[in-house]
């Protein structure tokens, strides 16, 4: 760092070492002493800002999913209603991708973590996660609606979209084949094939 690099504060490095140990080792391989220590402080630090391992997971992956929500809703506002639910979905499907290739592996940890949270923490994700469900169930019922998108069933095919989307966070490694824009500019194609557009 130079001297004009701002130090992260305490939580924002706990929350960073907490990314990488739960990535590395899993939320049960991981302790306390780990995570601390990965952030260069004592072992006892974590208790200064969270009052447990869990409630530091829940608040990772409760700022990534509203982040994700308001990524979702950004998306969809940034293509003009004239322009349609086809470019409405396929912005939507490209800046979702981008998102979890560029941000793997806290995307990684907050969607394939979820399980070690207690149910009141697992309950407040799955209500984000449904919000951003029905940002594109939306999206896909205009064009079902418009004749643009054939689909027996919008609402398996949003939970389908979704799901190809997050996979992408269990996968993709910067050292790979591909660049984030790449599978990006991939999955719209794919997503919008699935829907019938033309």
């Amino acid at each position: 760092m130079t001297a004009s690099t701002p130090v992260p504060d305490a939580r924002t490095r706990l929350a960073a070492a907490a990314v990488d140990a739960f990535a590395a080792r899993g939320f049960h391989g991981t302790t306390t002493r780990d995570i601390s220590t990965t952030a260069g402080m004592s072992p006892a630090a974590l208790y200064v800002h969270h009052r447990s391992k869990e409630e530091l997971l829940f608040e990772l992956a409760r700022v990534g999913h509203l982040r994700v929500l308001d990524l979702v809703r950004a998306s969809v506002a940034a293509v003009p209603a004239s322009a349609g639910p086809v470019e409405q979905l396929g912005r939507l499907v490209e800046d979702f991708v981008r998102d979890h290739a560029q941000e793997h592996t806290g995307a990684r940890v907050i969607n394939y973590e979820l399980a070690a949270l207690s149910a009141e923490h697992l309950a407040e994700i799955r209500a984000i996660r449904h919000d951003i469900d029905v940002v594109v169930r939306d999206v896909l019922d205009r064009g079902v609606a418009a004749g643009v998108f054939t689909t027996p069933d919008p609402r398996m095919t949003a939970l389908a979209i979704l799901s190809l989307g997050i996979d992408v966070a269990r996968w993709y490694r910067d050292e790979g084949r591909w660049t984030p824009d790449e599978v990006a500019t991939h999955y719209r194609l794919l997503a919008l094939r699935m829907v019938g557009a033309a």
